[in-house]
């Protein structure tokens, strides 16, 4: 699993394929500083102010990235989970209106008012491909020990579960990103296995897994046979 950065070539990537995408990024991080806002100078923090038109003219010439034009909107990004955000970021946020969750507007408004706010914000004016990023540090550091910048307080299994679910009823999930993942950061065997566990589950439900469990093997209710025994 590879670090936010790769957004960079992935979201432009599909964008090219679609270029009505919106974007739903899924984080503890906005990772939109530009190189000067940003207070490490981590590229991996700067991913989505590579994309966004609305920064073009904030941003200098980076070498190696000439080939990369912005082409989102900021209208078209949604941020959910964010707890730990730079200076610089929360002026671009505030600036830009982009619009974004924060855990402090998830535990007062609930995660499934904030996934229809999130969705009504991105298709209500038409239906579109979604790219969703989702890293693994959106989660509480307790469920996703093993990745790189763990921040307290974050989303609960079922908090993050049910955002994938319902991007998926959507219908119009195109591409996903799980990012951040890192097994040589897990303390613990045991650390390593619940981060990547959490990940395929992230994956699976976002794919169709649901916790309602599926009926595809079982199209009607079996009927039994004359010969059906019960054995205890």
């Amino acid at each position: 699993f590879l670090p936010c950065s790769l957004a960079i070539g992935s979201v432009e990537g599909h964008a090219q394929q679609c270029p009505d995408l919106c974007l739903i990024w899924v984080d503890a991080h906005p990772d939109i500083n530009t190189p000067l806002t940003s207070p490490s100078g981590n590229l991996h923090g700067q991913s989505v102010a590579f994309l966004l038109k609305d920064l073009q003219n904030k941003m200098p010439e980076v070498p190696g990235f000439s080939w990369m034009k912005p082409f989102l909107s900021a209208r078209d990004l949604v941020y959910i989970g964010l707890r730990d955000v730079d200076p610089g970021e929360h002026i671009i946020l505030k600036t830009l209106g982009i619009q974004y969750f924060s855990m402090r507007d998830i535990d007062r408004m609930g995660i499934q008012r904030v996934m229809e706010v999130t969705l009504d914000h991105l298709l209500a004016r038409k239906q579109r491909p979604i790219h969703l990023s989702f890293d693994i540090d959106a989660f509480d550091p307790s469920l996703a020990p093993a990745t790189g910048t763990p921040v307290n307080g974050g989303l609960t299994y079922r908090e993050g579960i049910y955002v994938t679910e319902e991007i998926h009823n959507t219908g119009l999930l195109s591409v996903m990103d799980v990012v951040e993942v890192n097994p040589t950061l897990g303390a613990t065997p045991e650390a390593v296995e619940a981060t990547t566990s959490l990940a395929v589950d992230v994956i699976a439900s976002a794919l169709g897994q649901t916790r309602e469990g599926a009926h595809i093997a079982f199209p009607k209710i079996p009927e039994p046979k004359e010969d059906t025994e019960l054995r205890l």
